[in-house]
């Protein structure tokens, strides 16, 4: 019977999941995830979280107590920084103590420390101190790594297709074909940058399947994730001082550069309620739209009480308005 390690599906699920999955299922484990957020994952974080934590830990809280019970051990790995820059918000950095002291009866903690701001040979340390738990064999470990690094490459790729993250690990799952975004981007006839960290956005409950409902309202959409590392650099100048914050960071760079290209007729900005980070990072998308004529800015505001209708009327009102705007013009 394999070893089964559990991974909460929340946070950074919807940016590593593929890379770690592939890297345990090749070295014979066999990899479980949390149920999809629900009312009642939500509710459970709330009553297990302190009052003041954002609304993306107290997810991470309820997605851990829907998994306790379906895995021998849980990977929680303590992000610090994965470029060799910018580091992650400090509740990454304390996940796997937090959940650990708060919840009870959980199976053991996997939390190596990710922080390869001391070179990349970090990594392979990294990866071997995982690898070990499963098998003592180096070279195995590292084919193991090899093929998840080519497996979560396809899944970045199909993220710069127009795919969100949930989408683009069922087509590599073959649990959903893959889509032709270039013929239904002729059908559109406006074009959104809907920005913010990737656990809001891609997760449908939390977003209230923001993006899809743009879709079917004849929208185009874009994110952070269909830029290149080369193009959100470039905006690099634009900043007197770069955020440090990993998402806060992307998040930023890709506003500047939706506004520098001009493709795009509004810009989106979805933020967690309490979230320290994107209170400067809401200004600094908000103070980059002011100058431009043609682009619209709007902030959406997520927390454990937001309702879909409510969300939903401020979407169809913000098209609204841009199309009122393009027959005008």
């Amino acid at each position: 019977m394999s070893v089964k390690i559990g991974i909460p599906k929340t946070l950074s699920y919807y940016v590593y999941y593929p890379l770690w999955k592939k890297f345990f299922t090749e070295l014979g484990a066999e990899v479980v995830v949390s149920d999809n957020t629900s009312r009642p994952i939500i509710d459970a974080g709330v009553k297990e979280t302190v009052n003041d934590a954002c609304v993306p830990i107290k997810l991470f809280h309820g997605h851990s107590l829907d998994l306790k019970d379906k895995a021998d051990y849980f990977f929680i790995p303590r992000l610090v920084s994965v470029d060799g820059e910018h580091i992650y918000c400090p509740k990454f950095l304390g996940l796997p103590d937090m959940v650990k002291n708060t919840l009870k009866d959980l199976p053991e903690i996997l939390a190596p420390r990710i922080d390869l701001r001391k070179g990349k040979l970090e990594l392979i340390k990294v990866v071997y101190k995982i690898g070990s738990v499963l098998t003592k064999n180096p070279l195995k470990i590292y084919s193991a790594f090899k093929k998840a690094k080519a497996y979560f490459k396809r899944f970045n790729s199909l993220l710069s297709e127009g795919h969100t993250a949930v989408e683009a690990i069922d087509v590599l799952e073959g649990n959903e074909e893959r889509k032709d975004f270039d013929s239904q981007e002729q059908e559109r006839d406006l074009k959104i940058a809907v920005l913010g960290y990737p656990y809001i956005i891609y997760d449908p409950y939390v977003s209230v399947n923001m993006i899809q409902k743009l879709r079917d309202l004849n929208v185009e959409v874009v994110t952070a994730d269909m830029l290149t590392d080369e193009e959100l650099t470039a905006q690099s100048h634009k900043l007197f001082k770069e955020p440090f914050w990993t998402f806060s960071d992307q998040v930023v760079k890709a506003g500047y550069h939706y506004y520098q290209e001009g493709e795009i007729d509004g810009l989106i900005h979805v933020t967690a309620f309490g979230c320290g980070p994107d209170f400067m990072v809401g200004k600094l998308l908000n103070l980059g739209a002011e100058v431009e004529d043609d682009i619209s800015f709007i902030t959406l505001t997520i927390d454990e009480h937001t309702g879909e209708a409510g969300i939903v009327t401020r979407l169809e009102a913000f098209i609204d308005m841009l199309r009122l705007r393009r027959k005008r013009a």
